[in-house]
């Protein structure tokens, strides 16, 4: 793809922002019977990829003259949502036309950091998090956003306390990695905490938080059986087990 102008913001939340994109996609002509044809398969839709799930509005027609898809990209309504109802920016195009731009808004995040909280007996500290997004109690690990300015490893002391009341005398990184790239840039910055300690527990305005204790074969377990499908969460375990344990 060929970006066709200078990416520029949409909309600045009080957590993130969001950054539009315009590009040209060149493709070939699509044969007489059938889709265009993209690395040998053929295909009927053009989706956008830059949103949360829900938020493509994809269509399609078929003409005599060739396949006409629509590319849309979502409305950001507010903070955090994302809106293809409300009349996202739609462009058609034809395979056997010139080709319209592909519009990509991306989710420009600030980083945020998760931690592995181990106690002296070897369980691990996890919280029980009611997400509004997906209307459900999920079990985490602790984690939360940079602070502006904040580095990983303070934000990780922080977020261990204010989320399960444990302080840590050690904070060791265990590696990052990107959470949603299909929309975001989101980096996640992983750390292991040991020699913990009971402190106040500070959570903000508006969470909805337990602490809860495992073990990593409990956890594994509640990984197979679909009780714990947290992301982030299953990402780091298996990051913090391959190298913690080396």
């Amino acid at each position: 793809m060929r970006q066709l102008e200078a990416p520029r913001i949409v909309h600045v939340g009080p957590i993130f922002a969001v950054e539009r994109r315009v590009y040209a996609v060149d493709e070939p002509a699509a044969p007489e019977a059938g889709g265009a044809i993209r690395d040998g398969a053929p295909h009927r839709t053009l989706s956008d990829g830059g949103s949360a799930a829900g938020a493509d509005a994809i269509s399609e027609a078929a003409p005599e003259a060739g396949l006409a898809v629509t590319v849309a990209s979502p409305t950001v309504a507010s903070p955090g949502v994302c809106d293809s109802s409300s009349g996202g920016e739609a462009e058609p195009r034809s395979a056997r036309g010139g080709a319209a731009p592909v519009i990509r808004d991306i989710v420009r995040h600030p980083g945020a950091v998760a931690v592995v909280a181990a106690l002296d007996d070897g369980r691990l500290v996890l919280v029980r998090n009611f997400r509004v997004a997906v209307d459900a109690w999920l079990v985490e690990l602790c984690a939360g956003k940079l602070e502006s300015g904040e580095e990983p490893a303070d934000a990780a002391r922080r977020e261990l306390e204010e989320e399960t009341g444990y302080a840590a005398r050690s904070i060791v990184p265990m590696g990052s990695f990107y959470t949603s790239p299909g929309f975001a840039d989101e980096r996640m910055h992983l750390f292991a905490a040991s020699g913990l300690t009971p402190v106040p527990q500070r959570l903000e305005r508006g969470e909805q938080i337990e602490v809860v204790r495992h073990t990593f074969d409990e956890l594994l377990a509640m990984i197979d059986s679909g009780e714990l499908r947290d992301g982030k969460t299953i990402a780091g375990l298996m990051l913090w087990s391959r190298r913690s344990r080396a």
